[in-house]
Order: C-alpha cells, then structure tokens, then sequence
C-alpha cells in the first residue's frame, strides 16, 4: 500500500474544459451587464471595440498554449512567469489573480441572489414565512446567493468533471436563449444596421478608446481557466484547444449580443438600463412569460460563473500550496475524489464571508465593487506579464525559426506592451479624474487604490513565503512538476 498523496485525477476532455472556461468567461452575464456599461464608454461602436479587444486577447491566448505545451501545470501563469521571468512576479501574478476571484466571486453571490429573488416575483413568490422578498435588499441577496455558492462549491469538491457536466447543461440554456433572443433581435429590431458600428475610428475619443479595450477585455477575462485544468485532462494539448474554442465562441456571442442590442436598444436606452439590460431587451422582444427566459439565462450563467470561479482557484492556490508558497491546506488532495477538496471549500468560505461582511460594515461593499470595477488593470497586469513569459522562454526562436519566433515571441509581446499600455492609462486617469480620496466606488483615487492593494498584499504574502516558510520556488522560479513521482498515485 503506497503512502505517496494522491494526485489530482485526470478525467477531462476538451468539451469539459470549454464548459469550464466558458462558464468562467459568462458571456450570458457580460453581454447583459457589461454591454451597457461599455456602451457608456463608446456609444453605439460595442462591435468594433469588442472585435479590437480580441486581438491582444488572442496574442495572450497564443502564449499561454505556447506555455502549456512545454509546461502543463495547474499554477500556470504564476509558474510560466516565476520561471521565465521571476519568482516574486510569478507568485504576483498567482496572488492577484486569486484575490481578484475571492472579490468578483463575492460581488457574483449578491447578483446571483438577486436575480432568483426577481425570478420569484415574476413566478408570483413576494413572501416566504412572513418574510418579503425584496430583490434589492442587500442581506436577502447575500444570503440567497450564499446559499447557491455553497451548492456550487460542493459540487466543485466531487469533481470537476461533475462540475464540468454541470455547467455545460446551463451553457446550453444561456445559449439557446441568448441565440434566440439576439437572432430576433436581429431581425426585428426597430433601428437600422449600421456599418459605422464596426469602424474603430469613429469612437468619440482615445480615452473612450482605451477604456473601451480594457472593459472589453475584462469580458474576455476567464478563457485561461481552460488551463486551470491542465493536470486534469486526458491529453495536456486539450486545454489549449479549450481555451481557443472558449475565446472564439465567445468572439461570436458578443458580436452578435453588440449588434442584436443596437438594433433594439438607443444608445439612451442602452446605457440607461445597465445591470437590467438584458431583462430589458427581452422586455422588448416578448411578452410574459417569454420575456422572463434572458433573466432566467442571466441567473443560470451567474451560478455557472460563481462554480467556474471556484475551480480555477482552489487549482492555483493548490499549485501554490505545492510549491510552499502558500499553506499546506491549500495542496491536499481528497483520495475519495482526487480534488483539492479541503481548498475549494476554504474558497467558497471565503467568497461568503467577504460578502456577508459588507452586511456589517456598509464600506468593506464599496470596496468590493471598487476591486471588481478596477479589475480590469489588475487583468491587464496578469495577461502581460505571461505573455512577457512566453517571449523570454521562446526568444530564441527568433534566430532558428523566425516563422515559429513571430508567433511565440513578436505577437505576445506585442499584445503585452498593448495590455500595459491600457491599464497604465487607466491608472492614470484614475489618478488625475479627482484631487481627493473618498471611499466611493466612483472615486479614483479609491479605485487605483485597490489594485495597488493587491500587489502591495502580494509582496508580503512573497516575502513571508521566501523567508518564513523558506520556499524552494523563490530559489528556481520553477513550481513543483505536475509528474513528480511523489505526486503520482493511483487515483481510480
């Protein structure tokens, strides 16, 4: 009988790792809420910055399949870059991305709530025990998103397989609806189509420009999860095949929702409506009980997001674990399923107790929407740096196989120096938008505060790994190999 800890089971295939970086990526949830809100930024031209932020995004994408081929492993980016680049941004990138979750998977909990608690009241459901439900009560929300969390993360735990099944059931719902919908909307639609809508030069100014790009890639944000699975799939090459897939399909999905919500909606309409577009646009389109289907979608595709969040994390945190960077907790593997189990539900617990503490301290949800709207620098910093990896580990490509070089070096490194360019923008106009600091959402000193934050928590979560926990990772850059013969048992 071996001793030897189990390692994580290799049970997926690529249709299981498109659910799950789709599910992660939620183009149900992008296009019903972050259309409006670039449609604020750009106006009625959601096409054409939707098609430019798919360009660096794709360079990205290119690097990490790249990194993958030579590197299969479920810390990804923060082995690639701690490796070719740096241990300390390595474990930067690996603790922002992490953090960044827990904030967005906190923010999910209340959406989620919110759209069941709406779902009721269309069912005719205005009181349970007494209780009035009220689908913009703060702690109802909460609470009924909690509750689905926890559901989604025990489901997480037996598999991601199971998960994975899961997710593609309520992918094929979301879909189907937003296929139906945004097809009529085509069709139907009462402004007329127009070509101008895909021409980048015609965006009102630079500044709309790049903050356009950046939401937009935002959108994007979640097609590495395909890569999060790395160690779980049958054949390594599939979650590069995932994460092209997941990205194409996603391409496809916001092009059609851009052009189906201007054909429907005003730009007045359009902005106006924000987080409620999609439920307004169905509004539109259909009578009840018909028009009830896009909040429905809008509802499966959070709770899809709020698991595909879960998985990809307890994954990093379990790569991290591994290597000592992180606590021992986080790299245990459940023999019975051959998950990180017990870090899975440390996540899950987290992302409730971060939500329920904005009940208690009325700042700490400014906060959380302040991180979810910053983000996006945070994203930036994350995809460049493991497109800045690729470049370094295949640089001398250039000189044996310029063809080879273009795609391994010249493209991700141009989509890095893009990435960079827009989220130092960002930080810049959030610096210059305000000369005072105000715990607001919509303050910008408060917002370039949270991603300094972030990195500044991550230098001392560095440090105290290189010099308290003595970490082999600080010393080699290199993150312990998914194939190490201490980590292989069988698991079936």
């Amino acid at each position: 009988m071996s001793n030897q800890p189990p390692a994580l089971r290799r049970s997926l295939g690529v249709l299981d790792g498109v659910a799950i970086a789709a599910s992660s990526t939620a183009a149900t949830t992008s296009i019903g809420i972050g259309l409006g809100v670039t449609a604020g930024v750009v106006g009625l031209h959601l096409p054409a910055i939707m098609l430019l932020a798919f360009l660096p995004v794709l360079g990205i994408a290119g690097a990490y399949a790249r990194l993958n081929r030579v590197e299969p492993n479920a810390g990804n980016a923060y082995v690639w870059v701690g490796r070719s680049l740096s241990p300390w941004l390595g474990f930067l990138v690996g603790w922002v991305n992490i953090v960044a979750t827990v904030a967005f998977l906190a923010y999910t909990t209340a959406v989620t709530g919110s759209a069941l608690l709406q779902l009721a009241g269309d069912a005719g459901v205005h009181r349970v025990g007494g209780l009035g439900l009220d689908p913009g009560s703060t702690a109802q929300t909460t609470a009924v998103g909690a509750v689905v969390l926890a559901a989604v993360t025990l489901t997480a735990v037996t598999g991601a397989r199971t998960a994975a099944r899961l997710q593609t059931w309520l992918l094929v719902f979301e879909y189907a609806v937003l296929l139906g919908f945004c097809g009529y909307g085509l069709v139907a639609g009462p402004h007329p189509f127009r070509w101008e809508w895909f021409d980048p030069f015609a965006l009102p100014s630079a500044q709309a420009l790049a903050q356009g790009l950046l939401l937009s890639v935002f959108c994007y944000w979640g097609f590495e999860s395909a890569f999060s699975v790395n160690e779980e799939v049958r054949e390594p090459r599939d979650a590069a095949r995932a994460g092209f897939i997941t990205l194409a399909t996603m391409l496809a999905l916001f092009l059609l929702g851009s052009v189906a919500f201007q054909r429907v909606l005003s730009d007045r309409e359009l902005v106006g409506h924000g987080a409620e577009g999609l439920a307004f646009f169905g509004d539109r389109l259909a009578d009840r009980p018909l028009a009830v289907l896009p909040l429905v979608a809008l509802m499966f595709s959070a709770v899809a997001s709020l698991q595909a969040g879960v998985i990809p994390t307890a994954r990093a945190m379990f790569a991290m674990g591994r290597d000592r960077t992180l606590g021992p907790v986080w790299a245990r593997v459940s023999p019975r399923y051959g998950t990180p189990a017990a870090g899975t539900l440390l996540i899950g617990a987290l992302a409730v107790a971060v939500a329920a503490l904005s009940l208690v301290i009325p700042r700490l949800a400014d906060m959380i929407m302040a991180t979810v709207n910053a983000v996006g620098i945070v994203v930036a910093l994350s995809y460049a740096l493991t497109a800045l990896a690729a470049a370094a580990r295949f640089r001398a490509l250039l000189r044996t196989d310029p063809r080879q070089g273009v795609r391994a070096v010249v493209l991700p490194a141009l989509s890095a120096a893009a990435l960079l360019g827009l989220g130092g923008y960002l930080g810049w106009t959030f610096l210059t938008s305000t000369d005072h600091f105000a715990l607001r959402a919509d303050n910008g000193w408060f917002l370039l505060t949270m991603p300094l934050l972030m990195v500044a928590s991550g230098c001392v979560a560095a440090a105290w790994a290189k010099w308290r926990r003595g970490s082999p990772y600080f010393r080699t850059g290199e993150g312990t190999d998914a194939d190490a013969p201490e980590l292989l048992t069988a698991t079936q």
